[in-house]
């Protein structure tokens, strides 16, 4: 039975939270160097001269069609929080980008086949407080390994100012939170204590259990 967050069709200018882990839930990053990777993979595509890649049928510019509002990369798994301006973005985008990953990674680790499991999940966020939480699910994902929230390998750094990477559109989500009469109701005053310290969970969301 095809997974209910397995998405087939997309919508343009949409946010999305993407899901994809390795295959038999094998480890994906091994070290510090194959996390950098992926993420250069990122900044190059994200940069507005994009990168030229060799390999048939894989674009690497998606600057102006693919926002990335916030990541979570973990050992065997990873998140992205991505708006699309163009309905076919993602999908163009997260096949050369795992494509990419996976031909580096085998040719590092020598060994054959796929890296991921299946076809990435993803989902539509449907408003803003699903917006807010997915940011908070993605961001507390470290808690499963460490109490360091701000691990290099996430954008939450960014959202509490302590980094600012270009490629990263962290106001999206942060003007949205200023803006949440459901927060101020809250007295939730700072997307640090949204995060760390509020812990209603949002059971109407579904999220995929790693």
């Amino acid at each position: 039975m095809p997974s209910k967050n397995l998405i087939k069709f997309y919508i343009a200018n949409s946010i999305y939270h993407i899901y994809n882990r390795g295959v038999e839930k094998r480890i994906i990053f091994e070290d510090d160097q194959d996390y950098n990777v992926f993420l250069s993979y990122i900044k190059e595509y994200l940069s507005p001269q994009g990168v030229t890649l060799r390999y048939r049928g894989l674009q690497g510019k998606y600057h102006g069609e693919i926002t990335l509002l916030a990541f979570c990369l973990m050992p065997n798994h990873l998140h992205l929080l991505i708006k699309q301006t163009d309905k076919n973005s993602i999908k163009k985008f997260t096949q050369s980008l795992f494509t990419r990953y996976s031909m580096y990674f085998n040719k590092k680790h020598k060994r054959i086949g796929g890296l991921f499991q299946s076809t990435y999940k993803a989902t539509n966020v449907i408003d803003t407080e699903h917006l807010l939480y997915i940011s908070k699910y993605i961001h507390r994902n470290p808690s499963k390994i460490t109490k360091d929230l701000t691990r290099k390998y996430s954008s939450y750094s960014d959202y509490l100012g302590s980094t600012n990477t270009a490629w990263i559109n962290k106001e999206i989500i942060l003007d949205e939170f200023g803006k949440s009469s459901y927060m101020k109701h809250n007295k939730i005053h700072t997307y640090k204590q949204f995060v760390e310290e509020y812990k209603k969970d949002m059971p109407e969301y579904e999220f995929e259990q790693q």
